[in-house]
C-alpha cells in the first residue's frame, strides 16, 4: 500500500473545499490513500467581473491545472460544469463520481416562489443560461447580475437588496443548507447547465497507476450523462457561460437502460429558443448529445446563442 498522502487540489471557497472533501473521503474509503487538501486561488476567485466577460469557460479551472502540471498537486477537483469540453494535454478525466441533483434552486424573501414575486422584483444570477430562462417565463422580473459565495448571495436576499436569488441546488445540498431554498425549479422550466450537480476528478495523465486507481471512483450512469451533456455543448461551440441548459438521465426502456437528454439554447433575452430531446443507448452517449446537437443547429441554435445573426434566428422561429 503507497502511504504518501495524495494532495488534492481545491479552489478556496467553502463549497469547493467541502466538494473535494467529499472527493478525499472517497480516495481514503475506496482507494486506502490518505489525502491532504491543497488549496489553489483561481482567476475566477480574485476577480469580481462577470464570468462571462472573463472568458468563462476554463476560469476556475486553469490554475488546478497548471498545479497539477508543475507537480504541486496529485488530483484536481472541479465543478464539472466549469470544465472546458476540449481535452486538456497532459491531463486525464479519470472519474465522475455520483451526482448531486442538478436542479436549480430560487432562495426568495418571505418564503415566496418565482411565481409569486411581485412584477418587478429583483433576482439574482450569474448565469446567462438562468437568465435567459427566467426571461423566458415572461414573469416580469428584474433579472440583475451577482457575483459572489453562496454565502453571499443567500445575504443579499436576507438583507434586501435582491428578492430572491437563483442557485445550484447541488451546491445546497453539499453545504447542508438545501432547507434555505424556497423553490426547486423543475426543469421544464430551468434546465440546468451541462454537468451541474457533477464532479470532475482529474490527474496527470502520464501517471498511468493513479488513472487506473482513480477510475475506481468513476460512477457509469453520471459519466453517460454528463458525457451527452457536454457533447451538446461542445458540438454547440458554446462555452459555460452561454444562454444553454442541458439534461440527460438513464432511464429504464422497453429493451434496458437507455439515455434521454434534452437541451435548450436561448437568445440571451430567452425571447427566442430551441428546445429538443433524444434518446439513444447509453454506451453511445457521445453520439446521442451530438445528435441532438446537430439538430439544435439545424433548427438555428448558433444563432441565437451568438451576439450575431438575430435576424435570422427571428427568421428560422418565425
Amino acid at each position: 500500500m503507497n502511504l504518501t498522502p495524495l494532495r488534492l487540489g481545491t479552489r478556496r471557497s467553502a463549497l469547493a473545499t467541502t466538494q473535494s472533501g467529499h472527493v478525499a473521503d472517497l480516495i481514503r474509503s475506496r482507494l486506502g490513500r490518505e489525502v491532504e487538501l491543497v488549496e489553489i486561488t483561481t482567476e475566477g476567485d480574485v476577480s469580481a467581473a462577470p464570468l462571462a466577460t472573463l472568458g468563462g469557460t476554463g476560469v476556475f479551472v486553469s490554475a488546478l491545472r497548471e498545479a497539477l502540471l508543475r507537480g504541486e498537486v496529485d488530483v484536481a477537483v472541479h465543478s464539472l460544469k466549469d470544465l472546458p469540453t476540449a481535452p486538456a494535454e497532459g491531463v486525464a478525466l479519470v472519474a465522475v463520481p455520483p451526482r448531486e441533483d442538478p436542479r436549480d434552486v430560487v432562495i426568495a424573501r418571505d418564503g415566496l416562489t418565482l411565481g409569486e414575486l411581485p412584477v418587478g422584483s429583483r433576482v439574482g444570477t450569474g448565469s446567462p443560461r438562468r437568465a435567459a430562462q427566467l426571461e423566458a417565463l415572461g414573469l416580469g422580473l428584474d433579472i440583475s447580475g451577482i457575483r459572489g459565495n453562496v454565502d453571499t448571495r443567500i445575504r443579499k436576499v436576507t438583507s434586501g437588496e435582491y428578492d430572491a436569488v437563483v442557485l445550484a441546488r447541488a451546491g445546497l445540498l453539499r453545504l447542508g443548507r438545501a432547507d434555505e431554498a424556497t423553490e426547486v425549479l423543475d426543469p421544464l422550466q430551468m434546465l440546468p447547465a451541462p454537468g451541474q450537480g457533477a464532479l470532475a476528478i482529474e490527474c496527470r495523465s502520464t501517471d498511468t497507476e493513479l488513472v487506473a486507481d482513480l477510475a475506481r471512483l468513476d460512477d457509469h450512469t453520471t459519466r453517460a450523462a454528463v458525457t451527452a451533456e457536454r457533447e451538446v455543448l461542445s458540438t454547440l461551440e458554446a462555452g459555460c457561460s452561454a444562454p444553454l441548459g442541458a439534461l440527460a438521465e438513464v432511464v429504464e426502456g422497453e429493451d434496458g437502460d437507455e439515455l434521454w437528454i434534452r437541451a435548450v439554447a436561448l437568445s440571451p433575452d430567452g425571447g427566442l429558443s430551441v428546445r429538443m430531446s433524444a434518446t439513444g443507448a447509453v454506451a453511445d452517449a457521445a453520439g446521442t448529445g451530438h445528435r441532438l446537437a446537430s439538430e439544435m443547429l439545424a433548427d438555428g441554435a448558433a444563432s441565437l446563442m451568438g451576439n450575431t445573426g438575430m435576424e435570422a434566428a427571428v427568421r428560422k422561429q418565425s
